[in-house]
């Protein structure tokens, strides 16, 4: 897919996927990144699915192979399944996924195709369905998953494909 990858860490493995990655070159900010993940998690208004539905729908649109095959643990606790994971595809507003899902899932393609153009019928589903705190995480979510997916796949050398695997939120 990416070629060569244009940044390697060849520091020593630690186990840990993201310290192992390109991203592990620069520790001084690293850290604040994993913690600054980590909130993202677990300390806003929507749940861990939640999260992660908008974290998938950006990683199928930024086409990040990493970003697409990860599945954090804390969202399948919270009840996101496989089945629900394959419904946040282009048809999403015909699946079975909840309304509030769906909203999600249109939030974040309109976040990442163009911000400011919510149209007026998407802004009041949206405010029926979220409260001013929901919908600022959720922009914070899309905005953090964005910039770090696009990192990812700027920096190269990804697979064309990889195999699901589950993760849990770093420390």
């Amino acid at each position: 897919m990416t070629g060569r990858p244009r940044a390697t860490n060849t520091n020593k493995p630690t186990g840990n996927m993201i310290r192992d990655s390109a991203l592990g070159l620069v520790p001084e900010t690293l850290g604040d990144y994993m913690a600054l993940n980590r909130k993202v998690w677990e300390c806003g208004p929507l749940t861990p699915a939640e999260v992660e539905i908008a974290r998938l729908r950006n990683a199928r649109r930024v086409n990040c192979v990493f970003c697409k095959s990860v599945r954090y643990d804390i969202a399948k606790a919270d009840g996101l399944s496989e089945d629900k994971v394959a419904m946040i595809q282009d048809d999403f507003r015909e699946s079975a996924l909840s309304e509030r899902e769906k909203l999600i899932v249109a939030f974040t393609d309109q976040f990442l195709n163009d911000p400011s153009g919510l149209t007026e019928q998407l802004k009041a589903s949206l405010m029926a369905e979220f409260t001013s705190q929901a919908l600022v995480h959720l922009s914070l979510v899309v905005a953090h998953f964005s910039g770090f997916s696009r990192c990812a796949v700027s920096l190269g050398g990804m697979p064309d494909e990889l195999p699901i695997m589950e993760v849990s939120v770093p420390q």
